[in-house]
């Protein structure tokens, strides 16, 4: 970091790129430090965390991805990561909830590989006093998406059979506890090396795709969640109850829409089945994190982290996170940086 006379922070260090690529394209640069406007919230990042949207802008795939950020190269550099957690530095005039020296996490638009971001005041809320900062940045995200997945509890009822598709991943480790807090009954579908591990977080049966086939076990869920999309909707259709919820949150694709493609087909077929098939994407309010401090303050909810990297070793996380072999979350570590006058 560099410094203006009056110790005012000019500069910070980030993981930027400017060209879509391989995760060698990203480089460890000096950037502008973000302003905080009147309605944002600074923070001071000591971690974030990796998702798949990461390295799906990195790579401009699906091809949509290069109608909103650029054609042929991104519009201007980009700073990937969105899920953050660390210190408040400074407020804007309009914030109300939050003070500097506050612990918050928080979803970024982007911007969360780096010692600082600003972020809309809706889009903080306070840490969790059990978790620490390489947890909570675990978090947003992801249980984020689970949560809302799960209705916030309006889409499951005690006792209801739930299938998590992917349930050894970032998303699917938070749902299957989400839903056992609401009383669920619940089975996760993992790989062989996974099965254990998802069983230790609450996952009532737990499904070796390797070995069994959920879609054809003759067992019905009425709710099923989907974050890997690798599978037929009628194959997802047939394990569920006549009337049961069919839930899709993430998933491959072709290379010209990507996931939006078992979307678009999803929402084709939606008016023609009895089963009630709903698209979830994240959306990062507050109020919802404050749920989730809820959940995780009375030990019903424990972040998965698989490893950490430093800041500078993000090239390598995201390589592991395409990968798609991780237990849980990938988390960045970016320390404890001297704390400065940036207003």
């Amino acid at each position: 970091m560099s410094h203006k006379p009056n110790g005012r922070v000019t500069t910070m260090k980030a993981i930027a790129y400017d060209r879509y690529g391989s995760p060698d394209v990203l480089e460890l640069r000096d950037v502008p430090t973000p302003t905080c406007n009147d309605d944002h919230v600074l923070v001071r990042i000591r971690a974030a965390a990796a998702n798949p949207f990461d390295w799906h802008l990195l790579r401009g795939d699906p091809y949509l991805v290069h109608l909103a950020m650029g054609l042929r190269k991104p519009r201007r550099a980009m700073i990937l990561g969105s899920d953050v957690a660390g210190v408040v530095e400074a407020v804007g005039v309009d914030v109300t909830r939050f003070r500097p020296g506050d612990e918050v996490y928080a979803v970024t638009e982007v911007g969360g590989f780096a010692e600082y971001v600003s972020i809309r005041e809706p889009r903080v809320a306070l840490k969790p006093a059990t978790l620490t900062f390489e947890q909570a940045a675990a978090v947003p995200v992801a249980a984020l998406t689970a949560l809302q997945s799960l209705g916030n509890g309006e889409r499951v009822k005690k006792g209801q059979k739930v299938l998590i598709n992917g349930a050894s991943g970032g998303i699917g480790t938070f749902a299957v506890q989400i839903a056992k807090s609401f009383g669920a009954e619940v089975t996760g579908v993992c790989s062989t090396a996974k099965v254990d591990m998802v069983r230790s977080i609450g996952a009532d049966h737990v499904i070796d795709y390797t070995r069994q086939d959920f879609a054809q076990s003759g067992r019905r869920y009425d709710l099923l969640l989907d974050t890997v999309g690798n599978r037929s909707l009628s194959d997802f259709r047939r394990a569920l109850t006549r009337t049961g919820t069919f839930v899709i949150v993430g998933g491959g694709g072709g290379r010209w829409l990507g996931p939006m493609s078992q979307r678009v087909k999803a929402a084709l077929a939606s008016p023609f089945v009895s089963q009630r098939i709903v698209l979830v994407s994240c959306n990062p309010i507050g109020k919802d994190l404050e749920i989730l401090h809820g959940l995780i303050e009375t030990g019903k909810v424990t972040p998965v982290i698989d490893r950490t990297y430093p800041l500078g070793e993000v090239p390598d996380a995201i390589r592991h996170l395409e990968e798609g072999h991780n237990r849980g979350k990938i988390v960045i570590t970016i320390g404890d940086s001297t704390k400065v006058d940036i207003r």
